[in-house]
């Protein structure tokens, strides 16, 4: 198995993934899946076991050990996913804060152990540009992860790939909420055409926990932007957005749009345990489901129940 080095963590760049050839990937081939993870965080385990969860974070072995399990469990998949996709939060140490760079170093060298015909999809978190992002944060973030909002092909199915904290917080950054906005018309645009099986999007915010009525805090969108890009997305077709942020497993539905919200592979904030989503794409549907990383590494059982819901009948 090659071995993924620094610079082949699949970094997004020019607002796509090279790996994914759209030329190659926008005809529908049949079913398969791809693995959904969030918040690896490293760093707030430890934070959270002292009640502040504002500091970045001194130790990070548990978080650690956790993504490894993770990669090692994913690594033995039959079939390979597709992809893994982590919904933000890589690591807790927030923009200038101490320990950030060395948490940095640290996820990079257990993804790297990924099996390299497995790529990687980064999406941004508020740890990883702050709460009130800045052009300053947001580029550092482009530099060590790739774009932070960009679109590709997979399969037939159109995945985009958003900047939540702009829609959170863009009072530093209003012109990069314009230039992702007008972005986003564009792929909506394209998505509308239904020229793809599938559209759907990952971000690290949800829009919201439970119910689309929900009111506004810090995990989830404010209701009026919540309910502009909801409608949005409804009109162009798209069924399924993925997110984490919350560090428990939920979501709901507006509509036609199901929000699902996954739990962390790091801290839990409920009672789930850490794990990841299955997530399989089928003609007709989007069929997903969190498994906790003790299940996801009985890799047989795995593929025997959940891969069972994409064969074609």
């Amino acid at each position: 198995m090659a071995e993924k080095g620094q610079n082949e963590l699949l970094k997004a760049r020019d607002r796509t993934l090279s790996v994914f050839r759209e030329e190659a990937e926008r005809e529908w081939k049949g079913p398969f899946y791809f693995i959904q993870g969030a918040d690896p965080q490293f760093g707030l385990m430890k934070a959270y076991s002292i009640g502040d969860c504002n500091s970045g974070g001194d130790e990070w072995e548990a978080e650690l050990q956790l993504t490894r399990q993770a990669v090692e469990a994913i690594n033995r998949l039959n079939p390979r996913p597709k992809f893994l996709v982590l919904c933000g939060d890589l690591i807790h140490g927030m923009p200038g804060t101490e320990w950030r760079e060395a948490q940095i170093r640290d996820l990079r060298n257990v993804l790297k152990d990924l099996r390299s015909d497995i790529p990687l999809v980064f999406v941004s978190g508020n740890h990883d540009l702050g709460n009130t992002p800045t052009p300053e944060t947001v580029r550092d973030y482009c530099q060590q992860w790739g774009d932070d909002y960009f679109s590709f092909w997979v399969g037939g199915v159109f995945f985009l790939v958003l900047n939540s904290q702009l829609y959170f917080d863009a009072s530093r950054c209003a012109a990069l909420k314009a230039a992702q906005d007008a972005w986003l018309e564009q792929q909506l645009a394209l998505a509308e055409k239904k020229q793809c099986r599938h559209a759907v999007v990952f971000q690290h915010i949800p829009f919201f926990v439970n119910e689309p009525e929900e009111d506004h805090n810090y995990f989830n969108l404010e209701k009026a932007v919540r309910h502009e890009l909801m409608e949005k997305f409804c009109r162009a077709g798209i069924k399924t957005v993925f997110s984490g942020h919350l560090h428990k497993n939920a979501g709901g539905t507006y509509k036609d749009l199901d929000m699902v919200i996954s739990s962390a592979i790091g801290c839990q904030l409920g009672e789930d345990t850490h794990g990841v989503r299955m997530v399989g794409v089928t003609a007709e549907k989007i069929v997903h489901r969190y498994y906790s990383l003790s299940e996801l590494s009985d890799h047989q059982n795995v593929e025997k129940e959940f891969l069972a819901l994409i064969k074609p009948n």
